[in-house]
């Protein structure tokens, strides 16, 4: 059991790259795989965590992997987003092309930052613990992304008639609207706010 937190951490790293290439596909059976991959890649996040507290099998190496597991599944995804359609469409309207990227990329520099800090304290022998902001952003983001890829893997649906076709055309214009836009800007902004209180106080409480 002590290895199975871990080995979760380390199937979602391995399952990020292809969970990516599946949603870029832009197909619809290439959609829905990468959604479900996505869900399940963020329920091993909640997973892995429970599992060694519950058995009290944490360790450096497991508090080191796990956020870095996050970044390369989140990071990754927010940069596949622009490059999705209908999505990437929405986030550009209608303030230009440049506000969505701008956003994306303080989501990463706060990411990069504070796995620096963690870096560093991990070589001082003092491990920077998970604070529970950052657990709320986590949830945040993956809500956002999750919502996202449901959504884009859902607008498939307005090929068909019926009802069907009809809720397809309603995700299809959800993600092409601006509400894709101030959804993203919010999820930055509780990004940074998270990331600032790290350097306020490097020695959070979980």
């Amino acid at each position: 059991m002590k290895h199975v937190p871990n080995a979760l951490t380390i199937g979602r790293i391995i399952a990020a790259p292809v969970c990516l290439y599946l949603l870029w596909t832009g197909t619809l059976w290439g959609q829905v795989a990468g959604a479900t991959l996505f869900i399940l890649a963020a329920i091993t996040d909640w997973l892995d965590g429970r599992l060694a507290r519950t058995y009290g099998v944490s360790s450096r190496l497991g508090q080191f992997l796990d956020p870095l597991a996050d970044k390369i599944l989140v990071l990754g995804a927010f940069f596949l987003i622009p490059f999705l359609e209908p999505i990437g469409r929405g986030l550009a309207a209608p303030a230009g092309e440049w506000l969505p990227w701008l956003a994306i990329g303080v989501i990463a520099a706060r990411d990069v930052a504070v796995t620096v800090l963690r870096a560093v304290r991990e070589r001082q022998g003092r491990p920077l613990q998970t604070s529970s902001a950052a657990k709320w952003k986590t949830a945040w983001q993956l809500t956002f992304l999750i919502t996202a890829f449901v959504f884009l893997a859902g607008s498939h649906l307005s090929a068909l008639g019926g009802f069907l076709g009809d809720l397809g055309g309603f995700l299809y214009q959800a993600l092409s609207s601006p509400a894709a836009l101030a959804f993203l800007i919010v999820t930055a902004g509780v990004t940074v706010y998270t990331g600032v209180l790290y350097f306020r106080d490097p020695t959070p409480t979980t």
